[in-house]
């Protein structure tokens, strides 16, 4: 069969021993083994540490399209590094984010198997020969990949893929050669500086951080992939009568390679240095065979997440590879060339060398000549991607550009997450929605039944109390269960606008403030993530919402009306906990930033009602459940393309609106920081004068829009059908439907549902 590589540089896999007792269909089994024992299977999961090996959601992401492969019977790997230290632990010290290193692998890792007899060399530096025989690269230095698999299996159809995560290990001659004689303590202990390169994730999400270790991580992941991939071309027996296959004819139709953004891009000229110098394949052959191996997914639109490398330290660590681009970036730039004569302006766009005081690598650019099919994860994000980020490409090559829509595995995220909903929804429409998430739209039959609003209900707020519970025990915060649960949880960026939620907070304690006796909505907004360690205004912003909690948390005059709250650590084990819990999902970034979210699906399958605007996902998803069934609010793509036009002036809407102006005066005169009245002029300053993300032209529709909410949530009955009709119409959003396209529009494999027998029955 076609085998399918998902190579990744982040794969946020989270806790493995429900998720595999899940997909065997072991769970019930072991909880009453566990039970007889006189134990509680629940606390010995709470024991077993995250695999943080991600950032956010192209980490996660990658984890869900594992299990959905798996679960559909492909051929599939994932490729990646097996990090010593995952995405940091986050602590909140006096209201700031502090990070402590996550040893995750401090008590071993059961879920793995090193595999040192595949271990792979791979080579640094260097110089490039140029000999009659060929190109050869020589004088390198070499660090060698140790592979370890995980396994990853399906759901309920005896298919076990495999995660291969490559560790660094220092060959044993390792700064023992002839020039270092006399010192061989030295030599031993610079061991380290070849195995630095699996030590730490890089904690950047969405941003580009163009160091040189990440450069190595890159190409490590890259080169000992590609080896691995051959090595198993070569020695495979299928159709084949050769012991071993020595043609590449037929490399593309037996294997597909998917790069999850342009991390692992190197990948192109990777094999095309091993096709032309090692294998010594023609080179426009060796081309058209790489062309339709690869293909690209992009992640991002935002200008400083992509990735351009300078050609100075490819010149030093990759020498071959840099010839190997300039080449390829020759023939594509003569292509442009016959086709718009004279057009220079076309020229410099399209290149993947960027000229300029430091010449640099576009690697988007890279990707897209380099692959057969490149993709958005969203409609309105693939729409984005070929009007404006690639666009003179689209104009050269239309048929290459797809949309994939994202989703996530429905087995972590209802099943496993959610069990009391699971149930509910299995008692009306059978199990058959766990693997066709389709299916859910069987539940539009029973929006009107009362038993079954009854029960939604009911497990919504048994998932409330569990959650209050589990909050009061870990960080001492006492919270009001029946108040409504307001979750924004995913990492701290300006463009995620966790300040527009902020100032949301501040004029709903206003208002309670100046009207003290009036009835409110109750409610608890809680909010989590991550802010990256040198991103300095996502740490302030951390360090607002903590500020602005400590005051409205402890003035009386508000009571359980309104609480704001922290939620430190979010990873994907609290996500398991909160989204379950929610009653309010916030996607509010900006329209046009955010390429989908997958949050949002996660939040819709569990029963909360979205509050966002219409960017990403968000789009599709109010398209499937109806806009009036989602609460959208604020600008389009197209006005803010307008406002661009016309020029933001934040001034103007901070003149206009009263309540806007109080709240922005608070956080100015160190209201919600007595202790340091200026703590927030960074802020202040940043939402009055440079706010890409124009978080004030959307604030007026906002605070209307969550009226609107709190109005739904006084009619728990009306509430409930919303909910219902949501979850009716999440089906879509299965990951198992985003691989479903992915195996028949880009890598040309059909899915299997047939489940393997097995392997005490013998086989056909």
């Amino acid at each position: 069969p076609q085998r399918i590589y998902y190579l990744s540089l982040e794969f946020y896999m989270g806790r493995t021993l429900q998720n595999t007792m899940v997909n065997l269909g072991l769970q019930n089994a072991c909880d009453e083994a566990i039970y007889q024992l006189g134990l509680d299977l629940e606390e010995l999961e709470e024991i077993e540490e995250d695999a943080g090996l991600g950032n956010g959601g192209l980490g996660r992401l990658a984890a869900c399209f594992l299990d959905s492969m798996a679960t559909l019977g492909l051929a599939a790997y994932g490729y990646g590094i097996r990090y010593e230290f995952g995405i940091f632990n986050q602590k909140i010290v006096d209201g700031w984010q502090v990070e402590e290193a996550d040893d995750w692998l401090r008590y071993g890792n059961p879920w793995e198997k090193a595999r040192p007899e595949y271990m792979l060399p791979v080579h640094f530096y260097g110089r490039v020969d140029h000999t009659p025989e060929g190109v050869k690269w020589i004088d390198t230095q070499v660090v060698l990949a140790m592979p370890y698999d995980t396994p990853v299996p399906g759901y309920k159809n005896n298919t076990v893929n495999t995660m291969r995560l490559w560790s660094a290990k220092a060959p044993n001659d390792f700064n023992l050669q002839e020039f270092n004689v006399g010192d061989y303590i030295e030599a031993v202990l610079d061991r380290n500086l070849a195995e630095n390169i699996s030590r730490v994730l890089y904690p950047n999400d969405n941003f580009f951080e163009g160091k040189e270790l990440r450069l190595k991580q890159e190409y490590f992941v890259v080169a000992a992939t590609l080896q691995d991939i051959i090595r198993r071309f070569k020695s495979s027996k299928f159709g084949c009568r050769d012991p071993v296959r020595t043609s590449f004819e037929t490399f593309p139709d037996k294997v597909a390679i998917q790069l999850n953004d342009t991390h692992p891009a190197l990948s192109i000229p990777e094999l095309m240095r091993i096709l032309v110098d090692v294998e010594k394949v023609d080179w426009d052959k060796a081309w058209e065979i790489t062309k339709r191996t690869c293909a690209y997914t992009n992640h991002t639109v935002l200008p400083e997440a992509l990735e351009r490398w300078p050609v100075s330290l490819f010149e030093k660590l990759l020498p071959r590879h840099l010839e190997i681009i300039y080449a390829l970036n020759q023939m594509h730039l003569d292509r442009v060339a016959a086709l718009y004569p004279g057009d220079i302006d076309r020229l410099r766009r399209m290149s993947v060398i960027e000229e300029g005081d430091c010449k640099r690598i576009n690697m988007a650019h890279l990707c897209v000549i380099g692959s057969h099919a490149v993709n958005g994860v969203a409609r309105i994000h693939s729409d984005i991607v070929k009007n404006t980020v690639f666009k003179d490409f689209y104009e050269l090559e239309p048929e290459k550009f797809q949309n994939k829509t994202n989703g996530i595995t429905p087995r972590r995220w209802l099943l496993l997450c959610n069990p009391g909903l699971a149930d509910v929804i299995a008692e009306k429409i059978g199990e058959g929605f766990i693997t066709d998430l389709s299916q859910l739209k069987k539940l539009l039959d029973f929006i009107n039944n009362e038993t079954f609003i009854r029960d939604v209900a009911k497990v919504k707020q048994e998932n409330k109390m569990k959650f209050a519970a589990y909050l009061e025990e870990q960080y001492k915060v006492k919270i009001n269960p029946s108040s409504m649960f307001d979750v924004q949880v995913k990492r701290i960026h300006e463009y995620k606008r966790q300040l527009l939620n902020c100032l949301h907070a501040i004029t709903l304690y206003n208002r309670i403030r100046s009207n003290p006796s009036k009835s409110f909505v109750p409610r608890t907004i809680m909010i989590g993530g991550k802010a990256a360690p040198g991103y300095h205004m996502a740490k302030m912003i951390i360090k607002l919402i903590t500020s602005i909690g400590e005051v409205i948390n402890n003035d009386p005059y508000v009571g359980d009306r309104l609480k704001v709250i922290f939620l430190e650590n979010y990873r994907v084990s609290l996500a398991e906990k909160v989204i379950p819990a929610a009653d309010l999902s916030q996607q509010i970034s900006t329209a046009g930033t955010e390429a989908s979210g997958t949050g949002n699906m996660k939040f819709m399958v569990n029963g909360a009602l979205t509050i966002g605007t219409m960017d990403g996902a968000n789009v599709e998803m109010a398209e499937e459940a109806g806009e009036e069934n989602l609460f959208i609010f604020g600008m389009r793509v197209e006005d803010v393309e307008a406002l661009d036009r016309q020029g933001y002036n934040a001034r103007e809407y901070y003149e206009r609106l009263p309540e806007l102006r109080q709240a922005i005066d608070q956080i100015s005169s160190g209201f919600f920081s007595p202790r340091d009245p200026g703590c927030f002029r960074d802020v202040v300053n940043m939402l009055m004068y440079h706010d890409r993300f124009k978080v004030f032209a959307d604030y007026e529709a906002y605070i209307k829009c969550q009226g609107q909410v709190d109005q739904l949530f006084m009619d728990p009955r009306e509430w409930t059908k919303k909910v219902i009709k949501n979850i009716a119409c999440s089906g879509k959003f299965s990951s198992d439907r985003t691989i479903m396209e992915y195996a028949r529009e880009i890598w040309g494999v059909e899915p299997s549902a047939t489940k393997i027998p097995p392997p005490n029955l013998p086989r056909d």
